[in-house]
């Protein structure tokens, strides 16, 4: 149709997805540069070396371009951000322009052959028939899982829970299985155990000032607050439940805390709440853009963000005692500071463009990796100082969201009027090849996590979706699981492959050249 765009369009939007991707990882690769991270890593380096070396060997074979290769790379991996490190590095080859725009389209015109092939592979593959040749139950074993790390009651079986952990509920002292009536709040709290408060209570209508030497009395109403599976049990404990007494109801106090002591590294949940006051709650961890299972084993990260709920009175005082024990407070800013965001894609657009030759070949960072290492430290730098002005979570997705879109319609846009011959010349070869990319460097991993790192099936088959940045897998393996332990293999490879694998962009394009000259020579 003759559509036509200025292409700086797509070098802005390219570097707004890529800088944002940087500053969202940023705060999670630096944390798992650690042994167990570097461990997991693992995974990183074997998707990196078997899919580079397919890609390669694809290229030698059938006499790829360098534009197909970075393309099929792109696809196969299921990583977007490939296609606009290496269309970059392609625009800096010393190519005619005529010849340069014909290598990029083949990229994207790749890339939409072999993505759609690679993910549905990478799907099918990590939650159906991985656990068939590891001859295992996959909800079992993570039924399994969560029960050593701590996790009780069979309500946990869905991967998205629609009850939040943390609850209060009401009830009246009494009945004839209740132990309570005659005990004080310290004997009853002793009790309940597992992070379980009284935080209000009515006497004859009046409220009641809670207090360890208070004894509870019949008929008196209680507002308890705790984890939701511990109160369904020590529901007989008490008394009746009552559904709806909105003025003994109170309102929850939360704050968000980036974890900065580098002593609670590798510490679990249990040890963290062991340290906190009886009236404080853990209601989330999130890691990266992942909210981890709330179980006793889980191990802290630097920089997870924990959210903390208070319902006492003095909230306030116990906030301020515990936050500097965790690391520094989250501020619930829902703005964002355009000048970090116009700072770091400037700088990184200017680092990409400083050049170093080897030989007659000049190698750059490009648009892409320069404003992904800036992303990087900006990020890991806003995660020390949360509280500085910094961009809102939520604006990091749109703007990758954003970024990625208008930047592969730019070069579909240009890529239209060659796709055909693409097409054509390869046919069915492109989207097989594309399967096997996707699907050796995982059977790899597997196969390695299984035998010589002996992971739990569910973290492994998380990691295996984390290596190829697959949100769309790990959804498969949550549901096939039954529950959320495979995040915690997912979100270590992901934080790290996300950096690792947009940077083979510019090394593909280069690789794939040499090899194509080989091949025809």
């Amino acid at each position: 149709m003759g559509v036509t765009l200025a292409p700086h369009i797509k070098t802005v939007f390219f570097a707004l997805f890529i800088f944002s991707l940087g500053f969202a990882g940023g705060p999670q690769f630096f944390a798992n540069l650690n042994a167990k991270g570097l461990r997991l890593g693992a995974f990183c380096l074997i998707e990196v070396v078997v899919v580079l070396c397919m890609v390669l060997a694809a290229t030698y074979v059938l006499q790829l371009d360098p534009g197909t290769a970075a393309g099929l790379m792109a696809g196969a991996a299921t990583e977007s951000a490939i296609v606009g490190t290496a269309t970059d590095a392609i625009s800096k080859l010393p190519l005619p322009i005529a010849q340069v725009t014909q290598l990029q389209a083949n990229i994207v015109t790749a890339y939409s052959i072999t993505y759609i092939f690679g993910l549905i592979t990478i799907v099918i593959a990590t939650s159906q028939v991985f656990p068939l040749l590891l001859r295992i139950d996959i909800r079992a074993e993570a039924k399994r899982l969560w029960a050593e790390m701590g996790g009780e009651g069979d309500d946990r079986e869905n991967a998205v829970i629609a009850a939040p952990d943390l609850v209060g509920r009401i009830y009246r002292i009494g009945g004839p299985a209740s132990a309570a009536p005659g005990k004080t709040i310290a004997e009853i709290g002793i009790q309940l155990g597992d992070r379980i408060s009284i935080v209000r209570m009515h006497r004859h209508g009046n409220d009641v000032a809670i207090h360890p030497a208070l004894r509870l009395e019949p008929d008196d109403e209680v507002l308890v607050v705790g984890r939701r599976d511990a109160l369904i049990r020590i529901a007989p404990l008490l008394g009746e439940e009552l559904a709806n007494t909105p003025e003994l109801n109170t309102g929850l106090h939360t704050q968000n805390i980036v974890v900065r002591n580098k002593s609670l590294q590798g510490r679990t949940l249990l040890e963290l709440l062991s340290g906190l006051p009886p009236n404080l709650h853990i209601a989330m961890i999130r890691r990266g853009e992942q909210s981890l299972p709330l179980l006793p084993e889980v191990e802290l990260q630097l920089n997870d963000v924990i959210r903390l709920c208070a319902v006492a009175a003095t909230y306030k005082a116990a906030f301020s005692e515990v936050i500097p024990l965790i690391g520094k407070p989250l501020p619930e800013n829902r703005r964002s500071n355009i000048g970090v965001l116009g700072l770091g894609i400037l700088l990184g657009i200017f680092l990409g463009g400083l050049s170093v030759r080897i030989g007659d070949t000049p190698f750059s960072a490009g648009t892409g990796g320069g404003a992904l290492l800036t992303g990087l430290l900006l990020g890991w730098y806003g995660a020390k100082r949360p509280d500085l002005p910094t961009i809102n979570k939520d604006a990091l997705i749109l703007l990758k969201d954003i970024g990625l879109t208008v930047f592969i319609a730019c070069v579909g846009l240009e890529a239209g009027p060659q796709a055909l011959d693409l097409l054509s010349r390869y046919g069915i070869t492109l989207p097989l090849i594309g399967v096997a990319v996707a699907l050796v460097p995982a059977l790899v991993s597997l196969l390695v996590g299984h035998f010589f790192f002996k992971l739990s099936a569910p973290i492994l088959l998380g990691a295996i979706a984390g290596q190829q940045c697959s949100t769309p897998a790990l959804s498969g393996i949550q549901n096939a699981a039954g529950n959320s332990t495979p995040l915690l293999g997912y979100t270590i490879t992901y934080a790290i492959s996300n950096v690792v694998l947009p940077l083979l962009g510019p090394l593909v394009v280069a690789l794939a050249g040499v090899v194509g000259q080989m091949a025809r020579h």
